[in-house]
């Protein structure tokens, strides 16, 4: 039976349909990938059963560009929404499905269209570069892109006087503005509930009892944690550093989900994760990033639903921004 034109109901934003008893999902997720000539992505947050069937992992910008490079018909992105939009923004002609269309992200719902057309307003003239942890709206109405990786040098080649507007993440903003020493540089107040909420005096009390811990921080952290980190980078330069590095324990401030991939490439060493300011939670995670599950992946290439798509003169004014940080990178 052709599934792809069945559009079964969704539920909490999956499909809500029971898998068939007796069936290895894994296989039939290999099997289906072939037969519809698919690929997987899966973001380093997610569960490490889902890093382990995909395609390519990575982090959210880096697999839109690889997906972009296959000639795969399907892209089954297992992260949250922006990223299948922004996966579907470089490969129009391609069809972009997700797991779990209710894997929203909290910084990327931290600003909205109307709120970026206001603060415009409020800044006329200013340089709007924003975080790509955006919606394809917020993308379409920025100047430049950037990812956490390449912030600095973006706003770095810019002009000295130059008036920039950032957003989303007030963290990462705040440290972009600290390492280039930019004056005219505001900053939406927007953040990501799991960086934004690491405790800084628990990673004080885990620095005494691992002395020679290396630690690691996202620059989405807040400032002070940053400020004790020993090393500062993206999710991906934080893995790299991880195997590079000669420590053999390394105090990690950002989503524990890339446990998986440091853990896989580094069995020999410790990572220790840095808990969240809530006492009652034992680790810092992304529930939206949890809510991609085998289950779900093998149901989504299934039916080749829930599909994400961006409307074309949105998709175009979006592209410019991508394409903008790809000339200056």
């Amino acid at each position: 039976m052709d599934t792809a034109n069945i559009r079964p109901s969704l539920k909490n934003g999956h499909i809500d349909l029971p898998i068939p008893e007796g069936i290895n999902i894994r296989e039939e997720i290999a099997k289906m990938k072939k037969e519809k000539n698919a690929v997987i992505l899966a973001h380093y947050y997610t569960p490490g059963s889902v890093q382990q069937i995909a395609d390519f992992t990575g982090d959210s910008l880096g697999l839109a560009q690889q997906a972009a490079k296959t000639d795969a018909d399907i892209i089954l992105f297992a992260g949250v929404h922006f990223m299948a939009e922004t996966a579907k923004i470089l490969s129009p002609n391609k069809k972009v499905i997700i797991p779990d269309l209710a894997t929203a992200c909290s910084l990327a719902d931290s600003i909205t269209e109307q709120q970026l057309l206001a603060f415009k307003e409020k800044y006329p003239g200013y340089t709007v570069i924003s975080y790509v942890n955006t919606t394809a709206e917020v993308k379409a109405l920025t100047d430049i892109v950037c990812t956490s990786s390449n912030a600095v040098k973006i706003v770095s080649q810019l002009a000295p006087d130059e008036k920039i507007i950032f957003g989303p993440d007030k963290n990462l903003g705040s440290y972009i503005k600290k390492i280039t020493g930019r004056e005219n540089f505001v900053v939406w107040n927007g953040g990501c509930h799991v960086h934004d909420n690491f405790s800084y005096e628990k990673l004080l009390e885990l620095k005494k009892s691992h002395p020679t811990a290396e630690v690691l921080a996202h620059p989405e952290c807040p400032p002070q944690i940053v400020d004790v980190a020993d090393f500062v980078g993206a999710t991906s330069a934080l893995l790299k550093r991880s195997v590079q590095s000669s420590a053999t324990e390394f105090i990690v401030a950002t989503e524990p989900g890339i446990f998986y991939e440091m853990q896989k490439q580094s069995p020999n060493k410790i990572f220790i994760p840095l808990p969240n300011k809530n006492p009652r939670m034992a680790l810092n995670e992304c529930f939206n990033m949890k809510r991609n599950t085998l289950e779900k992946i093998y149901l989504t290439l299934k039916y080749e639903f829930p599909e994400v798509d961006v409307p074309e003169h949105l998709a175009k004014k979006a592209a410019k921004c991508i394409a903008r940080m790809m000339e200056m990178s």
